[in-house]
C-alpha cells in the first residue's frame, strides 16, 4: 500500500493488499485515463453515496492500461501517467484506490469472479457507478445488463450515468486523445476540464546543470501523449512557480537533420533552480500554428518574435478574463450588504434572500429555489 503523491489516502496495489473488513463500500471501476469531466460526475455520485451511507469510496482502476497489456502494438498513449491518474482521482474525494495489476491472471478472470472475489468478497461493494459502456470479465464477457444481474445476486446496486457533454461534444478518454493528437488543446480543456499537461524532466544540456541559466527548457523523453507538431502557448510550473511560455513540439527541421524535441521559450524568464530530476509540468492552452521547414534560421527568428508577441497578448486577455471571472465569482459568493457567505442559497440580483442570511435587508420570496438549483 502506499499513498499517492500530494494526497493522504490509502492506494492499494493488489487485491492482497486490502485490510480485513474493508467494507462496506461504494465503488466506481474504470481506466479513468485524464480523470475527465464524465469520470469526475461518476466518481462525484460515488462519493456522494458512500457519505450518505456513512461507507468508503473506493476507485477501482489498472496498472498498465488493458489495452497495453492485451495490444500493446495498439495500445493509445495515455493522456495520465499512473501517478498523475492517482493523484487526480485523490482530488475527486474518494477514499481509497485499488490499482489492479493487469496481467494475465486478470485478464483470464471471468467476470463473476471478478464480481464475487474483487467486488464483494475483498471490498464489501454494497453500490456500483459506471458509464453505459462499462464492460468486464475474460474478453469483456459482460456489461451492464450482466453487472445489474450480478447486484440482485449478491446485494448491490448498479448505478449507470449518461455520457457528459459540453458544447455538445460527448466526453471520452479516446476523444480527448484523438483532440490533443491533432492539435485542439482548446477542445481538449473542455473535455477534461483543465488545461492538458505532460508531466517530465528537463533534457541533458541547455543550460541545465544546478540553475536553469538559459530561458529555454528542453523535455525529458517523454512515453505519454503529446499534441500533434506544432507550436504551442504553454504554462512550464517548475518548483511551485509558473513561467509562460511558448513550446514547440517537432523535428525542428529549419536546422537540418531531424532531432525530435518538446522545447519551450520562457517569457518571463528569470535563472532558477534546476537539474536532471526536477520535476516539470508542461500545461497546453492554443496551438498558434503548425510546425515549419524556415528558408533560414533568420526567418525562423523572425516568426519566433511573432509566436511570442500572440503568446503574451493570449496571457494577457486571458489574465484579464480571470481576475473580472474570479471578481465575479466573489460578488456571487457573498451579499452585497452583509458579506455573509451565500453558498446554496438564493440569490437575487446582489442580494441574498436566504433566510438563513442576516443581511437585515432580507426579503422573503414566495418560493424557494431548490438547493441543488442553479
Amino acid at each position: 500500500m502506499s499513498s499517492g503523491p500530494g494526497t493522504m489516502i490509502p492506494i492499494y496495489g493488489s487485491v492482497q493488499e486490502i485490510p480485513a473488513g474493508f467494507g462496506p463500500s461504494i465503488a466506481a471501476i474504470g481506466n479513468f485515463d485524464g480523470v475527465h469531466l464524465g469520470h469526475r460526475q461518476i466518481l462525484t455520485s460515488t462519493v456522494a453515496e458512500a457519505r450518505a451511507l456513512g461507507v468508503r469510496a473506493v476507485a477501482i482502476t489498472f496498472d498498465p492500461h488493458p489495452e497495453q497489456f492485451l495490444r500493446p502494438s495498439q495500445a493509445p498513449k495515455l493522456l495520465t501517467p499512473m501517478p498523475e491518474r492517482a493523484r487526480l482521482l485523490a482530488l475527486t474525494g474518494i477514499d481509497a484506490e485499488l490499482v489492479l495489476p493487469f496481467n494475465a491472471a486478470l485478464a483470464g478472470l471471468s467476470a463473476r469472479d471478478f464480481v464475487c472475489h474483487i467486488l464483494v468478497g475483498t471490498l464489501g461493494v454494497r453500490g456500483l457507478h459506471e458509464g453505459g459502456s462499462f464492460r468486464f470479465g475474460h474478453q469483456a464477457e459482460a456489461g451492464i445488463p450482466e453487472l445489474r444481474q450480478f447486484g440482485e445476486e449478491f446485494g448491490f446496486a448498479v448505478h449507470v450515468h449518461s455520457p457528459v457533454r459540453v458544447h455538445g461534444l460527448e466526453v471520452s478518454s479516446s476523444a480527448i486523445r484523438a483532440l490533443v493528437a491533432s492539435g485542439d488543446l482548446t477542445r481538449a480543456r473542455w473535455m477534461l476540464g483543465r488545461p492538458f499537461e505532460v508531466l517530465s524532466t528537463p533534457a541533458k544540456g541547455r543550460g541545465i546543470g544546478t540553475r536553469l541559466l538559459v530561458p529555454t527548457v528542453n523535455l525529458a523523453p517523454y512515453d505519454g501523449l503529446l499534441p500533434a507538431f506544432g507550436v504551442y502557448v504553454t504554462r512550464l510550473k517548475v518548483g511551485g512557480r509558473r513561467f509562460q511560455a511558448v513550446t514547440n513540439v517537432g523535428n525542428r527541421p529549419t536546422f537540418g537533420q531531424a532531432s525530435f524535441a518538446v522545447e519551450s521559450h520562457i517569457l518571463d524568464f528569470e535563472p532558477i533552480e534546476l537539474d536532471e530530476q526536477t520535476p516539470i509540468e508542461l500545461e497546453f492552452f492554443l496551438r498558434l500554428r503548425g510546425e515549419i521547414e524556415w528558408p533560414s534560421p533568420e526567418a525562423l527568428k523572425t516568426q519566433i518574435f511573432k509566436d511570442v508577441a500572440k503568446a503574451r497578448r493570449y496571457f494577457r486577455l486571458v489574465g484579464s478574463w480571470a481576475e473580472s471571472s474570479l471578481i465575479e465569482q466573489k460578488r456571487r459568493e457573498s451579499c452585497m450588504h452583509c458579506g455573509h457567505p451565500i453558498g446554496h442559497h438564493r440569490l437575487e440580483g446582489d442580494r441574498c434572500r436566504c433566510k438563513d442570511c442576516p443581511c437585515p435587508g432580507y426579503e422573503p420570496i414566495a418560493e424557494q429555489v431548490p438547493l441543488n438549483s442553479n
